[in-house]
């Protein structure tokens, strides 16, 4: 626990002038991101006596080990800069809303020649419409079943809609008149945009309009007498209707708002937002977040604020936004919004009448989200403690691990040998430290010497990254206790990051430096897949490393073993133990993890080409080449002047695929495993299959003590 006095500036160092400043901690990260009207006055606050603070303020500057700021001209400038900053550092004790899910967003595709409509989660991406967010979603689907009638617009997806173009036969929509089937002609891409333009302005509230036009023309059939096709448009009528129905009428004025509820505690915030538009409520969500800084709701509502529109420009930003209580000061938030809406909007508490009454409502669902989460994270805080505390306790630690790493390896039959470290804090997943390895320090399969290899990796770069932030304390060398080659930064392979063999990046530490980097941070427990070898390697290559304040321990798949360094026998948990139940989701996430980057590799080393070692080939030239030649064995039979006629491939490059494919090893044929047929040797037809089944011998590694799978 750090003393404030000792990294306090002196009072006359801070300007008197808006800005943003950060707290660091021992390591350089950003632990806090604040702004201030007056920089001098803010930072003041926090030097104080320590039993005046609140807290949660308390534990903050104890922990931090140094303070930075920089100056603005605008509170503004301070708004948008301690914004990029929460988004850019994640800081611990900043307030972050969690989202309870992701929430789905009926989209429309306008940036593709023709526009697709369907569900979307995530991201919001660029010349996309998206309406919502929707509680689930098949609200959404509803929707669109309805108005595909009167909007027939492609909800396909790009294989589909290929596939048809190509066979010149439309979907089951297309035969039914819910998708007015572009893919085969029957209207042109403008007719198709125009239909998809009317569907979007539908959803966006702009249907009075719409329904009365489709009334007069309803009338102006039966008048002629088409009866058919009045009969036609009163079926779409009654389907806008009822579609319009799943979206009452909460503001009569067709009023565009977002509405912000807040119910907090003094741990804990929920928020619920409404958004309304053209008068009917288009979508809700909601936030909760832990109170880890001290905050008055109208923090809480600014934070809300960025949160929801720090990304989005233009209309997504409505007119009025209402709130339970007003940000202070309120000017910079207001002329936030009014900049990255392009027009002026209002925020304000409502006093009356229907704003009020609905304000009212999404207060409501707000205490309720609360209370919900509540009653799950009770349970979750106390679980997840008890499990520390078991772990901590079977192992002798001193104290409870709150950052856990899980290394794992895999391969197949010694192919592809990949190895992954996931890390859990405070027993949750923290994904973004998540880092993956190749192992190319020797081949073939060796699961305990790979793990040697990926913990000497792994800890090489935490010492590189501790002397470079200068924790060193005098005297100490980072090769002590460290083979040569390992002082001297060799490193076989790659790590995540692709860092060629013998080499060690280059990391710099700037004045503006504190994003989490790729191995700065130690555990208190390191838990590897496997029994006593795989924890001896990685107990070994600590040893080498001069590392002796990290526990080590392995979780043997058997009988669920836990295996300490050093121990003859197993440690044996209760099978009902929450620190075994703990131990377990640890390490069958890092399983999953290897896995996963295990087959990717395996899949892009099958779908390899030797035109892929072409120096300055690219993708549309290799598919050029396969078109004109069918397929690689003919393109290696070819000579250099029909090679040069394949369009956009010169002499000179057509000399370079010959000598490439000359010196390549053809590959060998593949078996259908079904028949027991040794397929023609017409390799690359399709350069990214094999033709048939393949049978695949598979091998599992010692760390899973499973034969026949994956390790």
């Amino acid at each position: 626990m750090a003393d404030p006095s000792s990294y306090r500036p002196k009072p006359g160092q801070i300007p008197d002038t808006p800005g943003v400043y950060k707290f660091r901690d021992e390591h350089r990260r950003v632990i806090y991101v604040g702004k201030a009207k007056s920089l001098r006055q803010r930072l003041a606050s926090y030097f104080q006596d320590l039993a005046n603070l609140h807290p949660r303020t308390r534990t903050m500057v104890t922990t931090a080990a140094s303070v930075e700021w920089t100056v603005v001209s605008t509170e503004v400038e301070a708004l948008q800069l301690e914004y990029s900053w929460i988004k850019e550092y994640d800081p611990r004790f900043n307030v972050k809303y969690r989202d309870d899910k992701s929430y789905p967003y009926l989209a429309v595709t306008m940036n593709e020649e023709f526009p697709r409509v369907q569900v979307m989660r995530g991201h919001k991406k660029k010349g996309v419409r998206y309406f919502g967010p929707y509680g689930h979603a098949w609200a959404i689907r509803d929707t669109v079943d309805l108005l595909l009638r009167v909007f027939p617009v492609r909800t396909c997806s790009a294989g589909v809609f290929k596939n048809a173009a190509r066979t010149g036969r439309p979907c089951l929509l297309g035969y039914i008149g819910k998708c007015s089937a572009p893919c085969v002609g029957r209207v042109s891409p403008e007719e198709h945009r125009a239909l998809a333009e009317e569907f979007c302005d539908f959803m966006a509230g702009r249907t009075g309009t719409y329904i009365r036009r489709q009334e007069q023309q309803m009338a102006e059939a039966a008048e002629e007498m088409e009866y058919e096709r009045a009969a036609r448009l009163r079926d779409d009528i009654e389907a806008l209707k009822k579609a319009m129905e799943k979206s009452a009428v909460v503001l009569a004025d067709a009023t565009d708002a977002d509405l912000i509820a807040v119910a907090e505690d003094e741990l804990e915030a929920a928020v619920q937002i409404f958004h309304v538009r053209g008068g009917r409520v288009r979508g809700q969500r909601g936030w909760v977040t832990d109170k880890v800084e001290a905050v008055t709701t109208g923090d809480l509502v600014e934070h809300a604020t960025q949160q929801l529109y720090g990304e989005e420009t233009g209309d997504s930003v409505p007119k009025e936004v209402l709130v339970p209580a007003l940000p202070d000061p309120v000017e910079p938030v207001q002329e936030w919004l009014t900049a990255r809406r392009g027009s002026n909007v209002s925020l304000r508490i409502p006093q009356r009448g229907d704003k009020k009454a609905l304000m009212e409502t999404v207060q409501r669902n707000a205490l309720q989200a609360l209370a919900l989460h509540k009653t799950k994270r009770a349970s979750d805080l106390t679980t997840r403690s008890r499990a520390l505390e078991e772990i901590a306790e079977a192992l002798d630690l001193d104290s409870a691990p709150l950052r856990i790493e899980c290394y794992d390896i895999s391969h197949l039959q010694g192919d592809d040998v990949v190895a992954s470290m996931v890390v859990f804090e405070d027993g949750l997943q923290r994904k973004s430290e998540y880092r993956r390895f190749q192992i190319k320090g020797f081949a073939g399969q060796d699961d305990v010497r790979s793990m040697h290899e990926v913990i000497t990796r792994r800890f090489r770069r935490y010492l590189v990254e501790k002397e470079k932030t200068g924790e060193w304390t005098d005297g100490e060398d980072i090769s002590a206790g460290t083979p040569s080659s390992v002082a001297a930064g060799s490193e076989p392979g790659t790590d995540a990051a692709g860092t060629p063999a013998g080499e060690v990046p280059e990391i710099t530490f700037t004045e503006d430096d504190g994003r989490p980097k790729r191995f700065a941070y130690p555990p208190q427990l390191v838990v590897v897949d496997g029994g006593r070898p795989q924890v001896a390697a990685a107990k070994r290559a600590l040893d080498e490393l001069g590392i002796d304040d990290i526990a080590v321990c392995g979780l043997a798949k058997r009988l669920e073993e836990v295996w300490l360094p050093d121990d003859d026998d197993p440690v044996v948990l209760p099978r009902s133990s929450e620190g075994l139940y703990l131990l377990q989701r640890v390490r069958d996430e890092a399983h999953r993890f290897a896995i996963t980057y295990q087959r990717a590799k395996r899949a892009k080393r099958f779908r390899s080409s030797p035109l892929d070692d072409v120096p300055g080939l690219g993708e549309s030239r290799k598919q050029a080449l396969i078109r004109h030649f069918g397929s690689v064995k003919r393109l290696r039979s070819a000579t250099i002047d029909q090679i040069c006629e394949v369009p956009g491939i010169g002499r000179k490059t057509a000399e370079t695929i010959a000598v490439a494919l000359a010196q390549a090893v053809p590959a060998a044929p593949a078996v259908n495993t079904a028949t027991g047929e040794i397929m023609e040797d017409d390799e690359d037809a399709a350069p990214a299959t094999t033709a048939g089944p393949v049978e695949e011998p598979v091998t599992a590694g010692a760390s899973d003590e499973r034969r026949g799978q994956e390790t």
